[in-house]
């Protein structure tokens, strides 16, 4: 084993050594191919700042694994589109989808041809709500970094400057086939800050694991925790109607931070207003380059974030937790927002006391809609094609006629289009990046597993290979491995 051969070597060390990875490159700019031109920034601060403030200042540095061209033949291949095609091809050309089809698609000269009969191909899972890296395992207090629970606006704080990216929670999930993870601060806040998108590969550095050109989000959450936080050391909000409050005064002041720095673009008098990180990010809300991640569960609750939203020109992106999503299903079809929900999770406290297995299917019957499957625990991000199949049987038994290639848009396609990177992954569509998933049976069934894993076209994890198996700093340092300058030493011969 690579751990007991080369203990007390980091796992940087270790997988550059063994498998090359470009991806342990922690210095430069984004060298993917295919990544947008510039990072992605707020629109709030274009024109007239120095680009040092404007751009980015963490800009992505990932670059995808080592890979080659391959074409997957002979599976059941869901696309993420409603397609399922029986005895099907999928080309990856330069880490893009080139082609899906069946049998008779041809596989150009060259390629690697990896034989997946009876076994099922899909889009690679995304998991729009995870913890992973700001409460890591250990979960221990030094690495309690999810909530910055000191006030109830931390608008400006952001998740990637808290995440660690030695959590073994990484690899367990790439086991689960899970290719993106959205990456979001904890829910003791009525804003508690950006979360980021991230490809789930190994990595030093948070940077070298951001997906490139990712929106910005912004985690905002209503009802019990909030509340319960804030009115427990007798401050505001302790109420719902407190929570409304702080939510309006926030987008007040950004509504007026956002018009002085659009008045100085506009006439370029006088020295431009002073940056305020809170309301900067409440800004790019309003001019919808952020988007909102809203932990929500009550149908009442989403109805009034709803009608916020109207009265300050902004728009949701997605419900998290949602537990009462189908009490307003057709509501959220129309305003375009997604509803991320779990299947099984209820009764845990007061505001998750009517959520019901059929949530997800019943959401997903509007026109328009867009249901997902969410985990926000380190477990069930490894198992969300069998939380996803749990739903899909509710929906069934409750007469809901949906279908498996339907079915696995709620942890892939849906997923993508809930955190703004649907034209970037989560369906097997030529041109989008391949993120594929090679299952050893049908993916809503409880004995599936995930025998491949590739990330833009690179394996990333292989269920049959060692080598394939990343572990991470802080499971090479446990006990029985004897981290030690002197096998360090060891190592490094």
């Amino acid at each position: 084993m690579i751990g007991h051969h080369l203990r007390g070597v980091s796992l940087a060390a270790i997988m550059c050594a063994v498998l090359g990875l470009s991806a342990c490159a922690t210095t430069g700019q984004p060298s993917d191919q295919n990544a947008a031109a510039k990072p992605a920034r707020d629109r709030t601060l274009d024109a007239g700042l120095d680009p040092a403030t404007t751009l980015d200042p963490y800009p992505s540095t990932y670059r995808p694994l080592p890979r080659e061209n391959f074409a997957v033949v002979g599976a059941t291949v869901l696309t993420g589109t409603d397609r399922k095609i029986d005895n099907g091809v999928v080309v990856v050309t330069d880490g893009r989808i080139a082609a899906v089809g069946d049998a008779s698609t041809p596989v150009p000269a060259g390629y690697k041809v990896v034989d997946a009969r009876g076994r099922y191909v899909t889009p690679g899972v995304i998991d729009v709500h995870s913890h992973l890296g700001v409460y890591p395992s250990p979960g221990v207090s030094g690495m309690s970094d999810g909530n910055e629970a000191t006030n109830p606006n931390t608008a400006q704080v952001w998740a990637e400057h808290s995440l660690w990216p030695q959590d073994p929670g990484f690899n367990t999930a790439r086991a689960g086939g899970v290719t993106t993870m959205h990456i979001l601060p904890g829910s003791a806040n009525l804003f508690g800050g950006r979360g980021v998108t991230i490809r789930n590969v190994p990595s030093i550095t948070m940077q070298g694991m951001k997906f490139p050109a990712a929106p910005y989000t912004v985690k905002m959450a209503c009802g019990e925790n909030p509340s319960r936080v804030y009115g427990g050391r007798n401050q505001s909000p302790a109420t719902g109607m407190g929570n409304m409050a702080g939510y309006r005064a926030a987008f007040i002041a950004a509504r007026e931070y956002k018009a002085k720095w659009d008045k100085w673009h506009e006439t370029g008098e006088g020295t431009a207003p002073t940056r305020n990180l809170q309301n900067e990010t409440l800004a790019g809300v309003l001019d919808g380059s952020i988007l909102i991640q809203n932990h929500c569960y009550r149908a009442d609750e989403m109805a009034l974030m709803m009608d916020m939203a109207r009265e300050f020109g902004y728009r949701i992106s997605t419900f998290h937790h949602a537990t009462e999503a189908y009490k307003l299903a057709p509501q959220l079809a129309q305003n375009g927002i997604c509803a991320a929900m779990w299947t099984g999770w209820w009764g845990f406290k007061m505001e998750a006391l009517d959520a019901i297995e059929e949530n997800a299917a019943l959401v997903d019957a509007q026109p328009g809609s867009c249901a997902v499957i969410h985990s926000d625990d380190a477990l069930l991000t490894q198992r969300l094609n069998q939380e996803a199949a749990a739903a899909l049987s509710a929906g069934r038994r409750a007469g809901l006629n949906i279908s498996e290639e339907h079915a696995i848009g709620w942890f892939t396609s849906n997923a993508a289009k809930a955190i703004g990177i649907a034209d970037q992954t989560g369906s097997l569509t030529p041109g989008l990046r391949a993120d594929v998933v090679i299952w050893s049976a049908d993916p809503f069934s409880i004995y599936a597993r995930a025998d491949q894993v590739f990330i833009d076209g690179a394996l990333a994890f292989d269920r049959s290979n060692p080598a394939y198996q990343p572990t991470s700093d802080f499971e090479l340092g446990q006990p029985g491995y004897g981290l030690t300058a002197a096998n360090v030493r060891e190592g490094a011969r």
